[in-house]
């Protein structure tokens, strides 16, 4: 019996002894791959204070001093009110980084991620970024404020190889020149990395990460947390209006519920509206997915969705940093969730002639100064403060 005994504890002790053994070889592999970015980084050169620009093209006196790729923000100071009528914003102060409240999730403070659903539906090789968020994930509060742009806006596109000839496009382009398959931009980032470049030239945005979506991928992970539920108050066309346009359906006002497929459908209407109407309507999807995946059903199972569709989302963000998200999301207090865009008053519709399209095209117009006014505003957490009414009911 004690030769069992003794023998029985041999044999454990050997087990753990081997566990410890590969524990110490595996633990900074998996480490290495845990910290690792799924995808090729950014790398936007690191700001100082002779390169960061003011509205006006003036170099600021006070300026803040940000490292390439930085997991944070720093502070804006002496933060204005935008310059628009009627609006009061009060200076940034929440963000102090003598707060006595910590980030949760093992996460940084903050987070800016370059949000893109991309117009392909196989690969990253080609595409539009037809659609483009800024997420400013304040993991302290915690609060996600999520800004809209619109795809038409006519901008400068830096750092194309200048044998192409090609200086401006629309934003979405930015991307698309960026991409692989098109070989005009050798820069860090592809896709990504030159429309990130095009946002922080032309509005002073400079964001930490991003991640793109194919429609493809949409469609799959809408269907794994088994579709969403939206509440139409009117009636949404998306049948052509010519022979050349893809028929997305009608949708009837009242209660549905997409699968993947018809959420991407009802996301991409836009010919009878405008590219603003389709903002909001893709706004309605993100809430209705949001609330689908906070779901007592869904949420379990999020971090073996998130490693399901890891290889197939673009980005740069690590699984580390995946899972410092997902688990932000369901403590987010409906009121912490702000979805905004432009004001519309302050675009107006316009056409410019395209040398690559040869022809004229569809633009918004703006006053970059006043965007830039507002995207310092959001980057600094005091715009929006709060949404007229809850952006996501």
């Amino acid at each position: 019996m004690q030769r069992a005994k003794r023998k029985f504890f041999y044999v454990l002790g050997g087990v753990i002894a081997a566990l410890i053994v590969i524990s110490l070889v595996t633990y900074p592999q998996l480490k290495q791959r845990w910290t690792t970015p799924l995808g090729p980084g950014l790398d936007l050169p690191t700001l100082t204070a002779t390169s960061i620009r003011s509205a006006d093209n003036q170099v600021p006196a006070t300026s803040v001093v940000q490292a390439s790729n930085a997991s944070s923000q720093a502070e804006l100071p002496n933060t204005q009110p935008l310059n628009n009528p009627g609006t009061t914003i009060p200076p940034t102060a929440a963000l102090s980084s003598t707060t006595a409240a910590q980030p949760i999730c093992g996460a940084p403070e903050l987070m800016t991620v370059l949000a893109l659903g991309i117009d392909g539906s196989f690969d990253y090789r080609y595409g539009l970024s037809d659609v483009i968020r800024v997420v400013r994930v304040d993991f302290v509060t915690p609060k996600v404020t999520v800004l809209s742009l619109p795809r038409d806006l006519w901008v400068e596109i830096p750092e194309i190889e200048n044998s192409y000839n090609i200086t401006h496009g629309k934003l979405n382009q930015a991307y698309f020149y960026g991409t692989p398959g098109m070989g005009y931009y050798k820069g860090p980032g592809a896709g990504a990395g030159l429309l990130a470049r095009t946002l922080d030239l032309n509005f002073g945005l400079r964001v930490d990460h991003y991640g793109a979506v194919n429609m493809q991928t949409f469609v799959k992970v809408v269907d794994a947390v088994g579709g969403i539920d939206i509440y139409l108050p009117t009636d949404v066309d998306g049948t052509p209006v010519d022979d050349k346009t893809e028929d997305m359906g009608y949708f009837t006002a009242g209660h549905h519920h997409f699968t993947g497929d018809l959420a991407l459908r009802f996301s991409r209407i836009r010919k009878r509206y405008s590219e603003l109407t389709r903002m909001d309507n893709q706004n309605m999807v993100i809430c209705a997915l949001k609330e689908k995946i906070t779901s007592p059903a869904v949420l379990p199972k999020i971090p073996q969705i998130i490693a399901a569709f890891q290889d197939s989302v673009l980005t740069d963000l690590s699984p580390e940093q995946l899972s410092q998200l997902a688990c932000l999301v369901p403590q987010l207090k409906r009121e912490n969730l702000l979805l905004t865009g432009l004001p519309e008053e302050i675009l107006s519709q316009g056409r410019i002639y395209s040398p690559q399209q040869k022809a004229t095209t569809f633009i918004w117009e703006a006053d970059f100064n006043l965007i830039r006014d507002y995207v310092s505003q959001f980057m600094a957490g005091t715009w929006p403060i709060e949404a007229a009414e809850p952006s996501c009911p």
